[in-house]
């Protein structure tokens, strides 16, 4: 008998349209943090989530499912106008469902209408979910930054053109 990869990670199958996608708020914190320690080895401090809640309130969104917060996506618009997506993770359990793309989605056309030309981020040469997301988005790899995180793992830089995004299609 094989179990598929969604019956390991324990996931949920859920209604997309069921998710609400929406400004994160300071009550949604400690469900961000939540999600952040389960998804990452290197975490942010809860200060940095308070600053950039402060500073970036419309490109610091959540996924919101019943009432439970189970994704959050921080970006932000650089002064040259590129859009920098920071961070952005979904609870395990719900993995498999389409929310990191809509996150990723709804804060790029944000950050559109705020005025960025590119968009990048850094993202794990290991994370290969999350780098063929973002290749299905319109990114592309630019470069490989050595050691970029703390254990000493690679990251690509990858980034795309606002002129090329096809939006949500």
């Amino acid at each position: 008998m094989s179990v598929s990869s969604r019956e390991l990670m324990g996931s949920r199958k859920i209604p997309l349209a069921m998710v609400i996608i929406r400004p994160a708020k300071l009550f949604d914190l400690p469900e961000i943090s939540r999600i952040e320690v389960k998804s990452f080895k290197e975490k942010y401090p809860r200060g940095i989530f308070i600053v950039f809640l402060e500073n970036n309130p419309d490109t610091f969104l959540v996924a919101e499912y019943n009432g439970k917060v189970i994704g959050y996506v921080m970006a932000y618009l650089r002064p040259d106008l590129e859009g920098h997506v920071m961070s952005i993770a979904v609870d395990p359990e719900y993995r498999g469902n389409g929310i990191g793309r809509a996150l990723m989605v709804e804060v790029i056309e944000r950050l559109i209408k705020k005025g960025a030309q590119y968009i990048g981020l850094e993202v794990r040469v290991s994370n290969e979910a999350a780098i063929n997301l973002y290749e299905k988005l319109g990114f592309r790899k630019v470069k490989r930054i050595i050691g970029y995180y703390a254990d000493g793992e690679d990251a690509y830089y990858m980034m795309m053109s606002v002129r090329e995004w096809g939006g949500a299609s």
